[in-house]
C-alpha cells in the first residue's frame, strides 16, 4: 500500500484512538524527537512559554575571540550540569518501550541532552551532536565533558555558585569576566569545542545519509516535540514525503509539517507517547 501526503481531499487522523490504532499496524517505525519531548525534564524548548529568546551563538562568534569563547564555555558549564542533573520524562520511557517491542528501526534527535540514552534507548542518532563530549579543533583530540568540567570548576573557583537562566542547546546566560580561565587542549593547546552543532553550522553529511537511509525504509516517521522550524528536522519530513511515509506529528502548538502529516496530535509529547507505545505492545 503507498501513502501519500495529506492532502485537502483526505481528512487528517487527529483523534488519540484513531492514532494509536493507525500506529499499532506500523512495524519500521523511525522516531524524530525534538526540544519539546525534554520540557517535562526541565529542559526548556527554543519557542514556548517563557523561553529565553536570545540568539544562541554561532561557529563564526565562536571562533572570532577569546571573549567569546569565555561567555560561551561559562554558560555552557552551567547549563551542562542542568542537563546533568536532569532525569527522562514519560516521553523517553514511551520511546525506549517502543524499542524494546521491536518496532522502531531508528531513533533520531535534535536534543542534545543524552536523555534518550538514560531512558534506556540504544543506537541513538544524534543530529546536533551530545554535550557529554568535548574536541579539539586543531589536533581532533577528545575529552569526556565530566573532565573539561572538573578543570573549568578548579580553574575560575566560585563563579559557578551564581544562578542563571538555562538555555535549550546546554548554554545559559552569563557575562564573564576577563579572568575567566577556557580550556585549552593538553596535548596541542588548542580550541575546545563541545561536540555539538552550533547554529550556522552544517549537520555532519553521514549523520543525514543515515536518518535518510532508514527513513526510506521505514513505514512511519512520527515527529516528537519538534516544530520542524530547524531545517535538519524538517529535511527529514521532506525525505519522507517523497518516499512516500506517512509523517505522525505529535507537538504542543503548531509545525512546519502539518500539512504533510497523516496524523496530527496536538498536545504534551509526556502525554501522548506512552499511549502510542502501549498500542504497539
Amino acid at each position: 500500500m503507498v501513502f501519500l501526503p495529506v492532502r485537502s481531499s483526505q481528512r487528517q487522523i487527529d483523534t488519540l484512538d484513531e492514532a494509536a490504532a493507525f500506529f499499532a499496524t506500523r512495524q519500521r517505525i523511525v522516531v524524530l524527537t525534538g526540544a519539546g519531548v525534554s520540557t517535562d525534564s526541565g529542559i526548556p524548548d527554543y519557542r514556548g512559554d517563557g523561553t529565553p529568546r536570545r540568539k544562541s551563538m554561532t561557529l563564526d562568534e565562536f571562533m572570532s575571540s577569546a571573549q567569546a569563547r569565555r561567555r560561551y564555555w561559562a554558560g555552557s558549564h552551567l547549563g551542562w550540569a542542568h542537563f546533568n542533573r536532569t532525569r527522562p520524562n514519560p516521553s523517553h520511557y514511551a520511546i525506549a518501550r517502543m524499542q524494546q517491542a521491536g518496532k522502531l528501526t531508528a531513533v533520531l534527535t535534535q536534543n542534545v541532552d543524552v536523555l534518550h540514552e538514560r531512558a534506556g534507548t540504544q543506537g541513538v542518532v544524534h543530529i546536533h551532536g551530545t554535550v557529554n563530549t568535548v574536541s579539539c579543533l586543531t589536533c581532533g583530540a577528545t575529552y569526556a565533558r565530566g573532565d573539561i568540567s572538573e578543570a573549568l570548576v578548579a580553574a575560575n573557583g566560585d563563579y559557578f555558585d551564581q544562578a542563571a537562566v538555562i538555555r535549550p542547546d546546554g548554554d545559559a546566560e552569563v557575562s564573564p569576566g576577563d579572568d575567566f580561565v577556557i580550556p585549552q587542549c593538553v596535548r596541542c593547546g588548542g580550541i575546545l569545542k563541545p561536540d555539538v552543532v552550533f547554529f550556522g553550522e552544517t549537520v555532519d553529511p553521514m549523520i543525514t545519509a543515515q536518518s535518510f537511509a532508514s527513513i526510506d525504509a521505514a513505514d512511519a516517521l512520527l515527529v516528537a516535540g519538534s516544530s520542524l522550524v530547524v531545517n535538519s528536522g524538517m529535511k527529514m519530513v521532506q525525505r519522507a514525503r517523497r518516499a512516500n511515509v506517512p509523517v505522525i506529528v505529535v507537538n504542543r502548538g503548531e509545525t512546519k509539517g502539518d500539512r504533510y502529516a497523516t496524523v496530527r496530535l496536538e498536545g504534551s509529547t509526556s502525554t501522548i507517547l506512552p499511549v502510542l507505545a502501549q498500542a504497539l505492545s
